[in-house]
């Protein structure tokens, strides 16, 4: 826990990652807010389709996390490789407004995702790596609310230029273009990677089952209750389909990512320095809460009011969520191994987002929109079970424990391989 004492602050390369992931989301989100509509109305795709395309596309790039992030481990750095996954995600971008069908456009999102999974693992160890033990969750807290920042700015930007541009969707298209490069820009000018710690351990094979195991149970258990929150909180192109068919006109539909991130953004960070002082599982539990009435609200409401409020919890819960898994996860492993960790977690939970939007597509078209978001309410509930042994390991993990723990991981990397 934090001293209250300690006036430490968030180092400038943390600020400037979030100011990359903001200037990306830019991109990504202005041409995301109208994919859904692009392809369902644009290209003649169903809704089953559409959850084919999503998790497909992030299940995709889960995969590329867990070896980009193990690759980080082996070589010791982190921006390399960060920079490789934006700088694909900025190159596929011009393919959106020059491909003439649907083939080009899945082709492009999952180059894109491709890119997203390069980058992530890597830019999050690399968070980890800068930030001050005691700020873990301000950190995290800090990147995810300016990531979210680019994520209601782009759809909003959508917005403007659909009416700049009356209804152009490649018009669109090829401004986002424009972010994307800057972000590249700024994280090869700007952002610098601390030095590799000379007492840090090398890895000599990351995802060898010896090294596997040094990253202990809280690990896992972060991992198992990330992954039951995935399965209630599939793609956001269901949110944006949702307000579709209550009767959004086309041109507002970005709106519902504007409102949500925008809630997300202003949670995120404030959630991140709360837990810093109070502990992590008492919020995490408040979000799964949280998630549960969206998603009630979201099945059960017919009017546009409604629709907008479950929209807005919605994104208060991922304010509450998604900032605190990943310092938990930062705190739960050896430094040398956080690139590991991140692209496991993103594996499992990218296969989760995978069955759940396969899930919430194929309720979707057998029984309507109300039984898709009424089974992310069950997961929701049932996700609480993962939280009892999570706490509890949490709960012995005591100052004392940390140093048995550590004391333990140095004698199985003598006696490993």
């Amino acid at each position: 826990m934090q001293n209250p004492k300690t006036k430490a602050r968030l180092p400038a390369g943390i600020w400037a990652l979030g100011f990359v992931s903001l200037l990306m989301d830019v991109s990504s989100e202005m041409i995301h807010a109208l994919l859904p509509v692009y392809l369902t109305v644009g290209l003649g795709a169903s809704a089953l389709a559409l959850g084919v395309i999503e998790g497909i596309a992030e299940a995709t790039a889960a995969i590329t996390k867990v070896f980009s992030g193990a690759l980080s481990d082996r070589i010791g750095r982190r921006k390399e490789l960060a920079a490789l996954g934006y700088g694909l995600a900025a190159v596929t971008k011009p393919v959106f407004p020059l491909a003439g069908s649907l083939g080009w456009v899945v082709a492009a999102r999952f180059i894109d995702r491709i890119g997203k999974g390069i980058r992530g693992a890597p830019r999050d160890a690399l968070v980890a790596d800068l930030a001050p033990p005691g700020l873990r969750g301000a950190a995290f807290g800090l990147r995810q609310s300016l990531d979210t920042v680019g994520a209601f700015l782009g759809p909003l930007a959508a917005i403007g230029l659909m009416w700049l541009f009356s209804d152009d969707f490649r018009s669109v298209f090829w401004i986002a273009v424009i972010p994307a490069f800057l972000s590249v820009g700024l994280l090869l000018w700007v952002v610098q990677e601390p030095a590799r710690p000379v007492t840090r351990r090398k890895v000599r094979n990351p995802l060898a089952r010896a090294e596997l195991k040094l990253l202990g149970g809280v690990y896992w258990w972060v991992v198992v209750v990330a992954t039951l929150f995935t399965l209630a909180r599939f793609s956001e192109a269901f949110l944006i389909l949702r307000a579709q068919t209550a009767g959004t006109p086309l041109m507002l539909v970005p709106l519902v990512l504007v409102g949500m991130n925008l809630v997300y953004a202003l949670s995120a960070w404030p959630i991140g320095v709360l837990s810093d002082r109070i502990g992590r599982m008492g919020l995490l539990l408040c979000g799964l809460g949280l998630l549960i009435v969206a998603d009630l609200v979201l099945a059960l409401s017919d009017g546009l009011p409604g629709i907008a409020v479950g929209v807005l919890i919605w994104g208060l819960h991922m304010g509450f969520t998604q900032g605190l898994l990943a310092a938990l996860v930062a705190e739960a492993v050896p430094e040398e191994l956080r690139g590991t960790a991140f692209g496991m977690f993103n594996l499992v939970t990218g296969v989760a987002l995978l069955i759940a939007s396969l899930l919430a597509g194929a309720l979707w078209e057998a029984y309507g929109p109300g039984a898709t978001f009424l089974a992310g309410a069950g997961f929701a509930a049932v996700s609480a079970l993962g939280l009892l042994p999570l706490r509890r390991r949490l709960a012995a993990t005591s100052p004392a424990g940390e140093a048995a723990t550590s004391a333990h991981r140095e004698s199985a990397v003598e006696t490993g391989d």
